[in-house]
């Protein structure tokens, strides 16, 4: 019987273009399998043992003989190609529209929102990265102040102001009130507050990042545990994707290494239930996004070392972030990775036609009410 689930979601870590990439730009998507390319290999040992070598042909990856965990691949039954889509979907919703509102780069009329808010004339406003923003503006938002603007080319809102321009608690509750603003005026976007250190040679992302957003439009796992009394724990921006509905507390974090030491942690704290992570760990400098997903890896026993019969899992990607794309995010399939004490291994769980299937896993693994999507993989994950 299992009584607890952690669930691992590595941000962007995509494995190949979904069939209607092509829609979206991103018809050679592959984000691990361009990663390893471009450093000449990744060695991933312990995501070796989990079947990461019968999911995709990676460089430095081997397909072991008798893998210690079940795999698989997620397709997004949704449109999309961001956390929101990816997050929503994994948790059981499945959204039949996504328009892409900023698909050009930031509206007028969301700037003109923006700007009014924040009492500043705003820079910025493409279809840009965080890395790319920051490198491009530091010396004009430094010297005036002009908050910086962005977009993925989704639904996201960007905005960047330095912690000595604007305190972090009233940039994220004028990024709030933007949110709710825009809301009002009819349309769906998620506002995305960063502050930023640093100085004009050179601005880097704060911890503190906070997303605000609609609730999502459907029962989630995460409703459906809390109705059945069970514990529900985000960590990092969990909480925020969610608006906070059906979770029992949140952590915040500003690393993925962090959110790995909170989930080690919790396992002597936390006794059933879901403890739920993000892991921002694909940054967009090739060699940095391969050391922390090598790290990442290296953490991966610290975790299994500390289960107990009873625990559950899985790890899974929440979209694409091909470094070799011009694009922010991507159109891909993602990984799922599910181990345990007494579960089976070795089980090609295939391709699932929705990552909704993960959610509903959990669902009937906890004792929870059955979602409207998806469909649980529980039974392939027993032994005998």
């Amino acid at each position: 019987m299992i009584k607890r689930v952690i669930l691992l979601v590595i941000d962007g870590c995509g494995i190949g273009a979904l069939p209607d990439a092509v829609e979206y730009g991103d018809a050679e998507a592959n984000t691990l399998v361009h990663l390893a390319d471009i450093v000449d290999g990744l060695s991933l040992p312990n995501f070796e043992m989990l079947g990461l070598g019968h999911v995709a042909q990676i460089k430095g990856v081997r397909a072991m003989v008798q893998p210690s965990g079940c795999f698989g691949r997620l397709t997004c039954a949704s449109p999309g190609k961001d956390s929101v889509v990816g997050y929503w979907e994994l948790s059981g919703v499945i959204q039949k529209e996504a328009p892409a509102v900023c698909r050009s780069g930031i509206p007028v009329n969301i700037v003109d929102i923006v700007e009014q808010i924040l009492g500043r004339k705003s820079i910025g406003k493409d279809v840009s990265s965080l890395g790319t923003m920051l490198r491009c503006q530091s010396r004009e938002h430094m010297a005036t102040g002009s908050p910086i603007l962005w977009t993925d080319g989704g639904n996201t809102c960007c905005v960047a102001m330095h912690e000595s321009l604007m305190a972090p608690v009233d940039f994220q509750q004028r990024c709030r009130e933007i949110r709710k603003a825009v809301k009002d005026a009819g349309t769906f976007i998620r506002v995305v507050a960063q502050p930023v250190v640093g100085g004009q040679d050179g601005l880097r992302p704060r911890g503190g990042r906070r997303d605000f957003l609609i609730e999502p439009p459907g029962v989630t796992v995460f409703d459906a545990l809390s109705r059945a009394g069970q514990i529900t724990m985000g960590v990092g921006k969990v909480y925020d994707l969610f608006s906070g509905r059906g979770m029992t507390k949140a952590i915040s974090v500003e690393s993925g290494q962090e959110a790995m030491d909170e989930v080690v942690g919790m396992l002597n704290k936390v006794p059933r239930g879901l403890i739920c992570a993000s892991l921002d760990l694909l940054a967009e400098e090739a060699a940095q996004a391969a050391a922390a997903m090598e790290e990442f890896d290296r953490r991966l026993p610290d975790l299994f070392e500390k289960l107990r019969i009873g625990d559950m899992v899985m790890v899974v990607g929440d979209h694409g972030r091909d470094v070799s794309s011009a694009n922010k995010t991507t159109r891909e399939y993602v990984p799922v990775f599910v181990t345990g004490p007494k579960l089976a291994q070795g089980v090609d769980l295939g391709t699932r036609s929705t990552a909704a299937d993960v959610g509903q896993t959990i669902a009937e693994a906890l004792g929870a009410e059955r979602l409207l999507n998806g469909e649980s993989f529980l039974d392939a994950l027993k032994t005998g």
